[in-house]
């Protein structure tokens, strides 16, 4: 077969198979253009999930008369201005478009109509695309001052068997409403409005630009409990600045819809920066649960690649370790100020289990006499009728309330020294003398139930404890910064163990020699497709040295970092600090109870288990009020 050119139309209806792969892309590359254009009240419309009808209006300056041909034209855009040489810097893009694709790659597959009103013109001018051909300029109607209105009708009616291969009305406009939200998130200061077959789903004034504004409009996208539950991040190194709102571990989810990243303004899926927010929530989350977060890096673009793929939603860094480290970096700070704190939705699910009860339907009845001076703890006085001799289980016996005189307790020892005279040799708990514990963040302890949760009292409602999860955490932090004092115990083989990788991967191992030696894991070179481990950590016992590290060599093949040792070393410490911690069933003191939560609100991250689960419940007054129908 003869080489032949193809037609100008076939090539255009190529690249708009790269550029529009469903409506919600032709929707991204019409709104990008609006905001490139100054927009800053955008109106979305889609019928019959982007397939029948788009419509996209804006408020910005507008395309003259003169240049509205040039827009169709591939590979046409005002988004690239050439230097004195004629040279176009494709690596200083500052704005979201500047490939000149979308319009006519929109325009070869579907029936595209631009009307247009300028800043300098009083005229508004339209012009027409129907599968790849072009009707000429003419005058138009236009409902504001500037601006652009840029309609999509029959989209890949010119290729058919594109349409074969959409989803359903329905999934196309959710994917369009995701579309939106990305973008509304990313410019604050923009108003959106999007209506999907005739009925407006989102309606988002414009927010005052900075943390302020964003986190109001976080909070109509993703809900109010995301505002009430989200860290304010907002770290620079090197001239990169990341920023945003990242969730506290307690208020994680089941897969990773809820975490969305911009590089520049633009909306990225980049396996660096997602591998990096993993890595930072390592310490606190299950392998099944994902942190909410919504990040934002401003980079010079000198130092990031838009240009990697047509659609623009995959960047490169010039520095990835950078990247890496600030994003790790400044998460993990967060999370380090917000010490035990945990999420409002623990309570909220904690309340949502209580059921009001009016009365006990085949109770017998029981008449008390006046309580004792004791208080209902050490009160005995029920009187019951002769009928009713059976007793109910619990009401017989005294509870495990304490309230001794408040010189009893003590003050918050700094983490993670405790103190050295316990109540009792078994305890690893020790009181100290404050002034009112009701003041402290967790309250006073007034009892411990089933042997396993501590009940306190703060100044405003009370703190339910899980004392073996909240232990567990305490031990768990005490033994990471004995592991960050010094290097960690390392056994040596009794035999060099030699992995066979790809000679990539064995080349990427090996140039990490020095950072996993400091996890206690001795590897070098040994050829050109493999690695000799002499020492592991000792930690991990008799492991499969094999899979570590191969299962390493993925890592720094994904991440750029050894995430599986060092899970590997927190999954063991974690395991150590579940047996060394305060078991479930142990009957603990007053005194002890106390120093548990003095040490938990000393120590960072005590909120949640080392499986991201809450450690403790805290219910305001007003909640135990609704309870009660007193509100």
């Amino acid at each position: 077969m003869p080489i032949r050119r193809l037609s100008p139309e076939t090539v255009n209806r190529i690249a708009a198979g790269e550029v529009v792969e469903r409506p919600a892309s032709a929707i991204k590359e019409l709104v990008e253009n609006a905001l490139d254009a100054g927009g800053r009240n955008i109106e979305i419309q889609a019928d019959g999930g982007g397939l029948s009808r788009i419509l996209i209006a804006d408020d910005g300056k507008g395309i003259p008369r003169e240049e509205l041909p040039l827009a169709i034209e591939r590979h046409a855009t005002s988004k690239l201005e050439p230097d004195d040489a004629g040279d176009v810097d494709l690596l200083r893009i500052h704005t979201l478009g500047f490939r000149g694709e979308a319009l006519p790659s929109i325009g070869s597959v579907a029936r595209l109509s631009i009307t247009t009103r300028s800043r300098d013109e009083t005229d508004a001018w339209a012009i027409t695309v129907e599968g790849g051909e072009t009707r000429p300029l003419a005058p138009a109607p236009f409902p504001g001052p500037h601006g652009a209105r840029v309609e999509v009708r029959d989209l890949f009616y010119a290729t058919p068997a594109r349409l074969k291969f959409m989803k359903s009305e329905r999934s196309e406009a959710m994917a369009i409403s995701e579309e939106i939200k990305r973008q509304a998130m990313a410019h604050e200061a923009v108003a959106f409005t999007l209506s999907l077959d005739g009925k407006v789903t989102l309606r988002l004034p414009a927010e005052h630009p900075g943390d302020e504004g964003r986190l109001k409009r976080l909070s109509a996208l993703l809900g109010r409990d995301f505002e009430a539950n989200a860290l304010l991040i907002d770290q620079e190194r090197d001239g990169v600045r990341l920023s945003g709102y990242a969730g506290l571990p307690t208020y994680s989810r089941g897969n990773a819809a809820h975490q969305y990243l911009f590089v520049n303004g633009r909306p990225v899926k980049d396996r660096l920066l997602q591998g990096a927010l993993r890595g930072a929530y390592a310490d606190f989350l299950a392998r099944d649960r994902h942190p909410a977060a919504v990040l934002f890096l401003d980079i010079d673009p000198l130092y990031v690649d838009v240009n990697v793929h047509p659609a623009k939603a995959e960047v490169r860094f010039r520095d990835p370790a950078l990247v890496r480290g600030l994003i790790v970096g400044a998460l993990r700070h967060a999370l380090h100020a917000a010490g035990h704190r945990a999420s409002t939705t623990v309570a909220a699910d904690a309340l949502s289990g209580f059921q009001p009860h009016t009365g006990v339907a085949s109770s017998p009845a029981y008449s008390p006499s006046a309580p004792s001076a004791q208080g209902f703890s050490g009160w005995t006085g029920w009187s019951q009728p002769a009928a009713a001799a059976q007793v109910l289980p619990g009401l017989n016996e005294r509870s495990a309330r304490v309230e001794p005189s408040w010189p009893a307790f003590g003050n918050a020892p700094s983490w993670p020294q405790q103190a050295a005279a316990p109540a009792n040799h078994d305890s690893p708990f020790t009181p100290h003398t404050p002034t009112d514990p009701l003041d402290y963040p967790l309250g006073a302890a007034r009892g411990q139930l089933h042997a396993n949760y501590i009940v306190a009292q703060t100044r405003d409602g009370l703190v339910i404890v899980d004392q073996h999860a909240a232990h567990e955490r305490l031990v768990y932090e005490r033994m990471k910064a004995q592991m960050a004092e010094g290097s960690v115990t390392r056994q040596a083989l009794l035999t060099p163990e030699v992995v066979d990788l790809d000679p990539a991967e064995a080349e990427r191992v090996a140039s990490r020699a020095e950072e996993l030696a400091e996890m206690g894991l001795i590897v070098e070179a040994f050829g050109a497709g493999a690695v000799l481990v002499r020492e592991t950590p000792a930690m991990l016992g008799d492991t499969d040295v094999q899979g570590l590290i191969r299962d390493i060599a993925d890592d720094l093949s994904e991440h750029g970092q050894a995430l599986s040792l060092k899970e590997r070393l927190a999954a063991i410490c974690g395991t150590m600090a579940c047996h060394g911690s305060v078991r479930s069933g142990r009957v603990l003191s007053a005194p002890e109870m106390n120093a548990l939560l003095r040490q938990m609100e000393a120590t960072p991250h005590s909120g949640q288990c080392n499986h991201g689960r809450p450690t403790y419940v805290e219910l305001k007054l007003h909640d135990l009020e609704k309870l009660f129908g007193r509100r």
